[in-house]
């Protein structure tokens, strides 16, 4: 017999047990990542994000579950929600709290319903969806979404009634490159002089990137990478600072061996560097930050060393983050993403639901013009394209 537990922490879910549900292969459902964004205070009752990991068992046996959490707001989630807030508002519908499936702070697609080996996924699906709609009506919560979910999760929770959204994000795939220049062959002959300039001139101002992995990262770069991070939030009039150095200590103990981090030195000092994560054949830009202004500093740090790391070691994709257009222009595509939700109160489901049909055929049109625009090639993108 299965029985559902809603837990009030990752430390209540042993952590072999989640870890051999696997996750997808994304480095960020590991139990170690989950479980450091709530001991580094980033994701607690304390900033709005209260956990409450969902947990299937098959008597002792964790057959299921999601990372769940319950919001007191939409920061922080990337699917951005404020305007059904304010619409629920103006008919006097309470939409906070509500229930939210994903990873704090990371909108980076993978599994959100997690089932161990050799047990029907689909039927873990359905049991933790039908699980969350009840949750709602138990305690009064307005919706559930599911954010940056996989294709079977959208499917599955359709079927449910559950309305689906789509987004999209810029990612660069390696067909197998054996080096930079064959990346810079791949892009059409305006971009790929553009690349080649921002490199060269960079270089010219006396800059140096150098990239580090894992153990190789210099303990003292941790707290440098935060202080980077922080400056530039500070900087941006949008920015939500969302982790403080406890965080960049714990990873440093916690999961470095998934660490990439990218530095640039100008006169002997780091000037800019950014936080990435890796697992299998994906890397995965996180954060970014610089103390100097530096012309191209950001498309090399961010985008070409990433890049580049990826070719050295056989990753076959690189995830750099949400927004950004300029990233088309350096052979990033745009690739859809998807979130679903369930909103309890009909009026608001009806409405959300005439919304996102019309949002999700935009989304199409603009997707295909993005891709007609693409960077790369002609013949290494199909016949769509200005090559």
């Amino acid at each position: 017999m299965r029985t559902l537990r809603l837990l009030e922490s990752m430390r209540d879910v042993p952590r072999a047990a989640w870890d051999a549900l696997g996750g997808g292969g994304s480095p960020f459902l590991e139990w170690d990542w989950l479980a450091l964004l709530e001991d580094s205070g980033a994701a607690t009752a304390a900033t709005g994000w209260l956990p409450r990991p969902l947990t299937l068992w098959e008597g002792e046996r964790l057959v299921g579950a999601c990372p769940l959490y319950v919001k007191g707001h939409s920061l922080g989630e990337f699917v951005f929600d404020q305007n059904w807030a304010a619409a629920a508002a103006r008919a006097r519908i309470p939409y906070y709290p509500k229930l939210l499936v994903a990873v704090p702070f990371t909108p980076v697609t993978g599994a959100r319903f997690l089932a161990a080996p050799g047990v029907d996924r689909g039927e873990v699906i359905a049991t933790l969806a039908a699980a969350l709609e009840r949750t709602c009506g138990e305690h009064e919560l307005s919706s559930a979404h599911v954010t940056f979910c996989l294709p079977d999760e959208v499917a599955a929770l359709e079927a449910r009634g559950w309305l689906p959204r789509t987004g999209w994000q810029y990612h660069w795939t390696n067909p197998g490159f054996a080096s930079l220049d064959d990346y810079l062959a791949s892009l059409r002959s305006k971009r790929r002089n553009q690349v080649r300039r921002e490199r060269r001139e960079l270089a010219a101002a006396g800059v140096e990137i150098v990239t580090y992995v894992g153990d190789d990262i210099p303990d003292g770069l941790f707290p440098r990478m935060f202080g980077l991070y922080r400056r530039t939030i500070a900087q941006l009039p949008w920015g939500q600072q969302y982790l403080d150095e406890r965080f960049f200590t714990l990873a440093r103990e916690r999961v470095r061996a998934r660490l990439v981090f990218v530095v640039a030195r100008q006169d002997g000092r780091v000037i800019a560097g950014t936080f990435n994560v890796a697992k299998g054949d994906t890397l995965y830009g996180r954060y970014w930050g610089a103390e100097r202004t530096v012309r191209h500093l950001h498309f090399n740090v961010c985008y070409y060393a990433g890049i580049e790391h990826c070719i050295a070691r056989g990753l076959r994709r690189f995830e750099p983050g949400a927004g950004g257009e300029f990233k088309l222009w350096r052979g990033f595509d745009a690739t859809a993403t998807a979130s679903m939700h369930w909103l309890r109160d009909p009026r608001l489901a009806d409405a959300v639901g005439r919304f996102l049909a019309q949002e999700r055929r935009a989304v199409a049109r603009e997707i295909g013009w993005l891709g007609e625009r693409s960077a790369l090639r002609r013949d290494r993108r199909g016949p769509a394209g200005d090559g």
